[in-house]
């Protein structure tokens, strides 16, 4: 997986992997359509849908069709929405039909009660499978989050697309396969992300990888306390962790995907360098409020703060998702953040940055 900027996600769930060729390889546009990578899989694998009835291959014949696995506390799979929703806007009425495959990491996103929030809260009208057996998602022998397959209206797959970026490409294949299918007066590629808050294009300042908090991939852990699986330990965090180092400071459970807070006043300590800061958190059970408060080198984020903080470093978790807790307005330099948890209960997965 690429580091600095991370663009994707990669997961392997005991299916066939992709060919390193297919994986390593960027095809062109014009490349695309005269490569064949075979039948778009069925969509049956899907537990249910979301903004539509259940949609087949057979019933998508004559549409160009782009399918996005991705999950909704990806930042990856969040900064490209803003493209995905254009296209389906603009090149819904030439045949296109954009359709979400929603393919979870965490336990969280299984329950489709929060998906339906997450997609009602980020504005997606076009279809959206939930995917939470990986049921499609083994279909597309998939490894990635977010990856896009570009089918045309025979139901063939014509090009694929892993991770952000290359949107003026990937935009350039739809125009070519809505007119193999007869579609005229396209208009001109639109390169651009206006977005503001999550979903705003990565910066070109990060030094710092995803970091995950759970013990089956963390990495970096700087407390001097090792670090115990599934049960409660005391940690004391680093007073002064190098660059891309952390630690937990109270006392935590922590299981393998999250780490849990088990008193008032539990601390991660991060040294980092990005111009933002997400970590996806939840609380102990839905809606339930945990309160906690940021900081940067020991003070208040003020103009840093983030979109779910206030300048002040006060912020609550009411729902498992990605929370932007740092956007850097000025020089990004090397930064000690802190996140103290008000309360115990919280769920900490991972840190993305952009």
């Amino acid at each position: 997986m690429p580091d600095q900027p991370k663009q994707t996600r990669r997961i392997f769930l005991g299916t066939a992997a992709i060919g390193v060729a297919a994986v390593l390889t960027k095809l062109s546009p014009l490349q695309s359509l005269i490569t064949d990578e075979g039948a778009m899989p069925d969509l049956d694998g899907a537990t249910g849908w979301l903004n539509t009835a259940p949609l087949s291959t057979k019933q998508l014949r004559g549409k160009v069709v782009l399918v996005d696995i991705w999950t909704y506390s990806c930042i990856n799979s969040l900064r490209q929405l803003p493209y995905l929703k254009r296209w389906a806007a603009t090149y819904g009425n030439a045949g296109l039909v954009v359709i979400g495959v929603h393919s979870p990491e965490f336990e969280f996103e299984k329950d489709r009660a929060n998906v339906e929030r997450a997609v009602n809260d980020l504005g997606i009208s076009y279809p959206v499978a939930i995917d939470s057996d990986h049921g499609v998602w083994r279909a597309f022998n998939n490894e990635y989050w977010p990856a896009d397959y570009f089918v045309d209206a025979k139901g063939r797959i014509r090009h694929h697309h892993f991770g952000e970026g290359d949107y003026a490409g990937s935009e350039r294949t739809i125009q070519d396969l809505l007119r193999q299918n007869g579609a005229k007066g396209l208009g001109a590629i639109t390169d651009g992300n206006s977005a503001t808050g999550i979903e705003a294009p990565p910066s070109n300042t990060v030094q710092t990888p995803e970091t995950y908090v759970g013990y089956r991939r963390a990495e970096q852990f700087a407390s001097p306390e090792l670090m115990t699986r599934d049960a409660r330990q005391k940690y004391s965090a680093p007073s002064a962790p190098t660059l891309n180092r952390w630690g937990l400071g109270g006392t935590w459970i922590v299981g393998g995907e999250s780490a849990v807070p088990l008193d008032a006043h539990c601390r991660i300590v991060f040294r980092f360098h990005a111009r933002d800061l997400h970590l996806v958190l939840g609380p102990p059970t839905s809606g339930e409020r945990v309160r906690f408060t940021v900081r940067l080198d020991g003070a208040a984020p003020g103009e840093d703060h983030g979109a779910d903080v206030a300048p002040d470093g006060s912020g609550e978790i009411r729902e498992p998702r990605l929370y932007q807790l740092v956007r850097q307005k000025g020089r990004v330099d090397d930064r000690t953040f802190e996140i103290e948890f008000v309360d115990p209960g919280a769920h900490a997965y991972v840190f993305t940055f952009g």
